[in-house]
């Protein structure tokens, strides 16, 4: 098994978790065939939906959670002239409350839900498969999983409750084979596991394999990694999943941001800081040597530059704050003009004269502008006043 993929199987109520943990807490979820609604569906060539659509109806019947959406899947098994045989499952979110309980306990982000007899029967290919028609039987704890196969494609698969009618259940399998598959002769039957065979003779061979554990969890990383397989993840565990994704990138974007901030913050305010060192130095300097006084006091407009500059309370994104803070209801601004060394103009439109009033003695009341202006407001189209303030940092000398 691959060491970046993580197995997390569900039976007989305990959750098993294989593999090297995944970085993100991902993993792929196998579950026993009783836990999910399974079925061989023949597709029509001609039919107007995807396979999923046409499938869904059919799960649905069998479905114990009458009205329950079903996010159906399918793998395809067959391509005929005719139609596509494809293998459809779903897991209720109804009856998966237990499961997603022992996935929180776990931290565990569920990305893929297969079948657990899939990887079995994967892994034990050669043991298991071969030519005509035969039944394989897997213990998979509570329930025992049954796959007709007729060579390499299933014609039916259900799951068997312990301690059932064997021989009733075997039967009624087989009729659902011949009905999908067409009436072929069984050749044996292979029981993997604890599986009760008594009786079972009547109907073919029986031979039975031990349960190897290394195998399905392999074969089901094997296959997460093929395009097309099974994933009956339902709709609401896809949308947790897409949103853990969503807040682990913003996690690492916000961690890159921060560094930037702290980056800019260190030379924003620490190149004036840098300079004020270096005026105190050149100070005491030009006592010891007045022929470089002049140098020094070319440095110190320098920083008195820098010092002008790094004033962020006359910068074009606090004065923007401050207008739009105290723009009142109704008013609205169609262009904007700042220069750093004179103030902001700025024009609008509003749906009362009053308000633009309002506007200008708040901006009055702020006390970072030395002069405001205010041309208009003077009637417009539709009704609106037009408006044009000009504010001053400095005010208008004598």
């Amino acid at each position: 098994m691959a060491d970046s993929v993580q197995i997390a199987a569900y039976a007989g109520g305990t959750l098993g978790v294989y593999g090297a943990r995944e970085k993100n807490g991902e993993a792929i979820l196998a579950l026993p065939i009783g836990r999910l609604i399974v079925r061989m569906v023949r597709v029509p060539a001609n039919a107007e939906t995807s396979a999923e659509e046409f499938a869904r109806p059919l799960l649905e019947e069998m479905s114990p959670y009458a009205g329950e959406a079903l996010t159906v899947s399918t793998e395809l098994v067959r391509e005929e002239p005719d139609a596509k045989i494809v293998l459809a499952a779903a897991l209720p979110e109804s009856s998966a409350d237990d499961i997603g309980n022992a996935l929180d306990e776990n931290k565990l982000n569920i990305r893929r839900v297969d079948a657990l007899v899939l990887g079995t029967v994967r892994g034990m290919w050669s043991e298991v498969g071969g030519e005509g028609r035969r039944l394989v039987l897997v213990d998979e704890g509570d329930d025992i999983a049954l796959l007709a196969l007729d060579g390499d494609m299933p014609s039916a698969v259900r799951a068997l409750s312990k301690g059932c009618d064997m021989r009733r259940e075997i039967a009624l399998s087989l009729l659902e084979a011949e009905d999908f598959g067409g009436e072929k002769p069984l050749k044996e039957i292979v029981a993997v596991g604890d599986v009760a065979t008594k009786g079972l003779e009547a109907f073919a061979p029986v031979r039975k394999l031990e349960a190897k554990e290394e195998f399905p969890f392999g074969s089901l990383a094997d296959r997460s990694a093929e395009e097309g397989t099974l994933n009956a993840l339902p709709e609401s565990w896809a949308e947790m999943l897409h949103e853990t994704r969503f807040k682990a990138k913003m996690n690492r974007w916000i961690g890159t941001a921060v560094a930037i901030w702290a980056i800019v913050m260190g030379v924003l305010f620490g190149v004036p800081a840098g300079y004020g060192f270096m005026t105190d130095h050149q100070k005491s300097l030009s006592k010891a040597h007045a022929k470089k006084y002049g140098e020094v006091k070319e440095m110190k407009a320098k920083v008195d530059l820098v010092k002008k500059y790094s004033d962020h309370s006359r910068g074009a994104l606090e004065i923007l704050k401050a207008v739009s803070d105290r723009l009142p209801a109704g008013v609205e601004l169609n262009s904007w003009n700042f220069k750093r060394e004179d103030g902001v103009r700025f024009a609008g439109e509003s749906d009362e004269a009053k308000a633009v009033y309002e506007l200008k003695d708040a901006l009055v009341a702020t006390e970072a502008f030395a002069d405001v202006v205010l041309t208009g407001p003077s009637a417009g189209k539709g009704g609106k006043q037009k408006f044009d303030i000009s504010c001053k940092f400095e005010g208008e000398e004598d």
